[in-house]
Order: C-alpha cells, then structure tokens, then sequence
C-alpha cells in the first residue's frame, strides 16, 4: 500500500506510550474520588474562613494577630461562604456582601 506524499507511517515513540498509559491510569484513579477532594477542601476552606472571622462574628479568636492580615483575602470571598453555610444574609454587622 503506497503512502500519500512520501509520508510513512511512524511508530509512536515509547516515553509517548508511557505518557498516555500514565495519564489514562491516573484518570482511572483520580476520577471516582475527584468530587471527595474538592469536598473536603471547601469543608476545610469553609473551616478557614470561620477561624479567620471568628472575632467578627463574636467568637474569641486565639491567632487574632495572624488572621487580621488575612481579611481583605477573606472579605472578597464572604458572600460564596455565607450562601454555602445556608445564611441568606452575611452574619457580620455593618458588613453586607448581597
């Protein structure tokens, strides 16, 4: 069977092959606990958030010092964790995001 243009048909190279079987192996292993992970870093940024805004929301906070650096962070992402906690209002006085 003649080649079209003088094309031959290659081997595909073996470091590609490991590539591709690599990557459909980890997919095979990663995709079933995919929605678990992500679950579980919501559940710990959601953790985050309440320590970072635990003095504004009347809860004593023993890292005040380092967390204060880190609200104008937190303030940006206020109105997508109230609405995941199932609060239709930001719980912090004088702060309203919706």
């Amino acid at each position: 069977m003649a080649h079209a243009a003088g094309h031959q048909p290659r081997a595909e190279e073996p470091a590609s092959l490991w590539k591709r079987f690599n990557a459909g192996l980890h997919e095979f292993y990663v995709a079933p606990y995919r929605r678990v992970f992500a679950r579980a870093k919501r559940d710990e940024e959601d953790l985050f958030m309440m320590l970072v805004l635990s003095e504004a929301l009347g809860l004593p906070n023993p890292a005040s010092g380092m967390t204060l650096e880190l609200l104008p962070e937190m303030l940006d992402r206020m109105h997508e964790w109230h609405t995941r906690q199932g609060l239709e209002h930001s719980p912090m006085d004088g702060l309203s995001c919706c």
